[in-house]
């Protein structure tokens, strides 16, 4: 009897120590748990999920690689992705194509209100949308008028009028031309048959959504710096304007105006490229008419002074009339202005390269 009495007490005191260790496993196991709600752990037993993998950890860790300006190859990606995009506008000729359907394929011109109609779905908007965009809007209205089922619609710009690029100014053949893909500046002025004589290389480029003009100057080979060669985009227009013109008349070898393509021209230059003064020239009475916005204005150049290096040289301006008279009475005075004027409207225009 006393001895079952012993084993019943050791069964017992078993049973204690083992509810003790059981009670501290489960302890300690319900601080991982709770980490696991903070998003630190998974808890035992359970699927960990990605979050605590080190590859999903990667970004989170280093959110400055998506901002670094020092990685010049991720910015040049982003910059580089909105050229590319083509977008329908007013007056693009698609053509709409359903897989399957030939019925009803139709060529549409986007109207000036953005709106192209289409067989049974009637007027739809795609001012604005890339042709991708514009498939898959003509796609959810055949399927949800219970047209076609589950249709394919491809679209084909064949006159993409508002992603021409327009040329304007001094060169061979202006207008406008087609550019549903990117080109280069010299691609789009070859193709408009190059430059005219007087033009200038100082051109502008106006792009759409920007309030100025890109300013590009060219040397006059261009293969020289290809730096001016930018990117041209569907939209642009590329103005070439008229070379600065600078007149030299009066008693000069040869009078001319002088057509300054680059650079600027000073009245030494100017003088020696119309082949110099006379002997009859009056020396004293050289003068630059020029017209401002509150009228013709004469400034006297001491011409002798500066051939003598005893005054600076001055630049002239365009549309800048540099007059030398005749020595004498041959030239009243109170006729100067008229007499500069009507010889600038009779000169042979030569260009000059500074």
């Amino acid at each position: 009897m006393l001895s079952f009495t012993r084993r019943v007490r050791g069964s017992l005191f078993a049973l204690a120590a083992l509810f003790v260790v059981v009670a501290a496993v489960a302890a300690v196991a319900q601080q991982p748990a709770a980490g696991n709600q903070a998003g630190q752990n998974p808890a035992p037993g359970e699927v960990p999920s990605a979050q605590p993998f080190p590859s999903a950890a990667v970004p989170e860790s280093n959110p400055a690689a998506e901002t670094n300006p020092a990685n010049p190859q991720d910015l040049s990606k982003d910059a580089s992705e909105p050229t590319g995009v083509v977008k329908l506008g007013a007056g693009d000729l698609i053509e709409v194509n359903v897989y399957n359907v030939p019925e009803l394929a139709t060529k549409a011109r986007v109207s000036n209100s953005g709106d192209v109609y289409l067989p049974l779905i009637d007027y739809i908007h795609v001012q604005g949308l890339t042709q991708e965009e514009a498939q898959t809007v003509i796609e959810k209205r055949l399927e949800d008028g219970g047209f076609v089922r589950s249709p394919h619609v491809t679209i084909f710009v064949d006159d993409a009028q508002s992603q021409g690029v327009t040329v304007l100014g001094e060169v061979s053949k202006p207008g406008i031309y087609p550019d549903v893909a990117s080109h280069k500046l010299y691609e789009v002025i070859s193709e408009a048959g190059g430059f005219t004589p007087n033009a200038s290389r100082k051109i502008g480029v106006i792009r759409r959504n920007q309030p100025q003009a890109i300013q590009i100057v060219l040397p006059r080979n261009l293969s020289d710096d290809l730096s001016g060669n930018v990117d041209v985009l569907p939209g642009d227009t590329i103005t070439v304007p008229r070379a600065p013109i600078i007149y030299v008349v009066g008693d000069v070898g040869r009078p001319s105006g002088l057509l300054v393509d680059n650079g600027t021209l000073t009245v030494l230059q100017a003088i020696a490229l119309a082949g110099g003064t006379n002997h009859t020239a009056k020396m004293g009475g050289v003068r630059i008419i020029r017209k401002t916005p509150a009228g013709m204005t004469e400034t006297r150049v001491q011409l002798k002074k500066m051939l003598e290096a005893k005054s600076p040289d001055v630049t002239l301006q365009a549309d800048d009339i540099l007059f030398i008279p005749v020595s004498g009475a041959r030239v009243a005075a109170a006729r100067t202005f008229e007499a500069a004027i009507s010889a600038a409207t009779a000169v042979t225009v030569y260009s000059v390269h500074p």
